[in-house]
């Protein structure tokens, strides 16, 4: 007689965890299909197909089960080929129990079953401000599978991909979706995620606090976050204005102050920023800026022989940030205001003991000892982990993050390694997510200058970065103001138009060409401006030709930039009456000169005659 045993399958599904199968491995064989299809309302309906096959010819299966962890399943089917199977549900807490029952008792060695167990789960999908992120959880590797495959279904509508991590073992567009398609090895040690949409939005509000302790009025400066070739920046008001803005040899923007003696001031800066998936074309930088970042510094010591000997064997930007973010490990204790930093070197020595910093400056380090030129970036990254969010209830704790230049490309590349680190391996290499925001870029120097939320007077120190998800604002272009003023009249020499352009904001502007026309002929012209940040003035001037009796001068001169412009007057009826006036006294004059030298005028006669008829009268 057959020998029958009923079997109850567990397979354990935990949200953001593992995926584990126990109990009688050895009886039978599962083969996993799992398709994950995102709606456009974000819910993601989960299909498991699953084929267990009897590895005995005496043993058979009765059911299976599902356990679900941090879980709210709805609409729960099971099914195989023939129909509805019977299924049960129990929760007990967070834990959540499917149980199938098969109607049929399927005997022999070899012989498979295939059914399918459904339901739809509304965490895998997030929207966070303008981004679907999506999280698919990993499985454990002691999950004993014959084969396991998932498939990953997003709606086009949904927007552009941004970053899928691990990549696809394959990706096509089907039906209206963006298909993914990976294996156990790709989601065995960090599971899925990603993104999609173009970009991402953040609003903030930055508060800066300045002393001038001297005795006399001084000057002080603050960093703006920049523009990069993957955020833009919209600003909404800066208060005070800033006396002065200007871009350092970092592409840092930096805005100066003038204090009155003992003032203290508070500068509040708000807007929104842009966070894009792919760079854009941006200003590219100098090969003198390029070769100062591969330079040693004190935190980035690039002579050290232990520094040297590793980048000669890692020699790339991928296999760098392999070795540290697997090398270093992140502790938790450390994250905290005024923490101590190691450096890169220091970093090498403690390697237990690493916060963002330490894998920045590591990084770093090995990349410019190996000729890579890098740099470091300072500013916000949003996270859920409460442990390491950039940003505390009283102070502001931010964040780190290396990047290095891609010579191909043409662009700074972002890349995290701390983060690559402490989600267990996570891609952070090949494409960033849309959750990091520039605050201050330090290439030639690896301490200045000081980002938003360094800026602090007293001991008690308080909250001054605001940063949370956002939109776009309504304007989103700058409309530049010209002034323009004409010299004071000179004779026979050319005049000069001073012109002052200012830039309102929001956003700064590139590539300015001012447009000249004399009586509405464009005039070509050499004077332009590689960019005008906001709230940024920037002179410049043209000559406006002097010819006799106004022959070559313009009676208008205009001046156009963008969306605004100026005309200006010559006043040239008035110009070439004041040159005729002044050619014809020139006139008199030299006519007098060659009078007298040709002695027809006697300038004593003259005089005793006019004293003369003076004393008569």
């Amino acid at each position: 007689m057959k020998k029958i045993i009923t079997l109850l399958f567990f397979l354990y599904f935990y949200f953001f965890n593992t995926f584990t199968s126990v109990k009688a491995e050895g009886e039978f064989t599962t083969d996993y299909d799992v398709t994950y299809e995102v709606k456009e309302t974000g819910a993601t309906e989960v299909i498991n197909k699953i084929s267990l096959t009897n590895v005995f010819s005496n043993l058979y299966a009765t059911s299976y089960s599902i356990v679900l962890d941090s879980m709210d399943p709805k609409n729960i089917k099971a099914f195989d080929i023939n129909g509805p199977l019977e299924l049960s549900s129990r929760v007990d807490g967070s834990i959540t129990t499917l149980e199938v029952k098969f109607k049929d008792q399927l005997v022999g060695k070899n012989k498979s079953r295939t059914f399918w167990i459904s339901f739809e789960e509304s965490s895998f999908a997030v929207r966070t401000g303008e981004v679907w992120e999506i999280s698919i959880p990993r499985i454990s590797e002691n999950a004993k599978f014959n084969s396991y495959n998932v498939t990953i279904l997003i709606p086009e509508k949904l927007g552009q991909e941004a970053y899928v991590s691990p990549n696809p073992r394959n990706k096509i567009s089907q039906n209206g979706y963006l298909k993914y398609s990976f294996n156990r090895e790709d989601v065995e040690k960090t599971g899925i995620v990603a993104g999609f949409g173009e970009f991402q939005v953040f609003s903030f509000s930055l508060n800066y606090h300045l002393e001038n302790p001297l005795s006399k009025p001084a000057t002080t400066e603050i960093t703006l976050p920049p523009d990069t070739a993957y955020q833009r920046v919209y600003y909404e008001n800066i208060n005070p204005k800033p006396s002065k803005m200007y871009t350092d040899m970092d592409g840092n923007w930096i805005a100066e102050f003038n204090l009155q003696a003992r003032e203290r001031i508070d500068v509040v800066v708000s807007g929104h920023v842009q966070i894009f998936s792919n760079f854009r074309p941006f200003t590219k930088p100098t090969q003198e800026s390029l070769n100062l970042n591969i330079s040693k510094t004190d935190y980035w010591d690039t002579q050290d022989s232990t520094i040297q000997t590793l980048a000669k064997e890692l020699k790339t930007p991928r296999n760098i940030y392999d070795y540290v973010s697997t090398k270093l490990k992140y502790d938790y204790t450390r994250v905290k205001p005024n923490v101590e930093r190691l450096g890169g070197v220091n970093a090498l020595k403690s390697p237990e003991s690493a916060i963002c910093m330490e894998f920045t400056d590591l990084f770093i380090t090995l990349a410019r000892a190996a000729g890579i030129p890098a740099r470091e970036i300072n500013g916000y990254a949003y996270t859920e982990n409460p442990e390491i969010q950039p940003l505390s209830l009283v102070n502001d704790v931010l964040h780190a993050w290396p990047e290095y230049y891609d010579v191909d490309k043409g662009v700074w590349i972002p890349v995290d390694p701390t983060w690559g680190s402490t989600t267990g391996g996570v891609d952070y290499f090949t494409k960033l997510d849309l959750r990091h925001f520039t605050f201050v870029v330090h290439g030639v120097s690896d301490t200045k200058p000081y980002p938003a939320g360094s800026y602090k007077l007293g001991t008690n120190p308080q909250k001054d970065v605001f940063v949370s998800f956002g939109s776009l604002p309504q304007e989103r272009n700058s409309k530049l103001k010209i002034e323009a003023n004409l010299e004071g009249w000179i004779p026979l020499i050319s005049n000069r138009l001073d012109i002052n352009i200012y830039n309102p904001g929001p956003v700064a502007v590139y590539d300015i060409w001012p447009l000249i026309y004399f009586d509405g002929v464009k005039k070509e012209v050499s004077t332009n401006f590689d960019k005008l940040l906001p709230f940024e003035s920037r002179k410049t001037f043209i000559e406006i030709p002097f010819s006799f009796l106004g022959a070559k001068t313009p009676n208008t001169v205009k001046v156009s930039i963008l969306e605004d412009e100026v005309t200006i007057p010559t006043n040239k009826n008035q110009v070439v009456i004041y040159n005729l006036l002044f050619v014809f006294v020139v006139a008199i004059l030299i006519l007098l000169t060659i009078l007298i030298r040709l002695k027809r005028i006697n300038f004593a006669k003259i005089t005793d005659k006019w004293k003369f008829l003076t004393k008569s009268s």
